[in-house]
């Protein structure tokens, strides 16, 4: 169980990440959120406040190709997924946003996931 300490050092970290990255409409922000069984994508808006695509691994359409949502290769999986999406819906460009996460691991996994499949950061 965290305390308020190590509760407020994650706040602290996801505003000093935050203060630098900010999506607009031209190029929007791809954000990571990871738990110990899931993790999930979404691109956003700022300038709108509008999600214009999102993908985790509790959705339908990959429940079936990840067995288990809190290891590298569903990261994988959600980084080639919203790569996908973004280009359905038109976004080429895209700010990560890593969120309060250190850049390493199902962070840095899924980010290259969606480089490979044609996001440019």
């Amino acid at each position: 169980m965290k305390t308020v300490k190590q509760k407020k050092a994650a706040v602290r970290r996801k505003y000093h990440v935050r203060k630098k990255v900010n999506g607009t409409s031209e190029r929007p922000r791809l954000t990571v959120f990871r738990s110990n069984r899931h993790i999930y994508a979404q691109i956003i808006d700022d300038t709108a406040g509008v999600t214009l695509a999102s993908c985790s691994t509790k959705s339908k359409a990959l429940s079936g190709q990840v067995a288990y949502g809190g290891n590298i290769a569903a990261a994988k999986a959600i980084g080639e997924a919203i790569a996908k999406e973004a280009m359905d819906v038109g976004i080429r460009c895209v700010c990560f946003d890593r969120n309060r996460y250190k850049y390493h691991g199902r962070v840095k996994c899924l980010a290259d996931a969606a480089r490979e499949a044609g996001l440019k950061f």
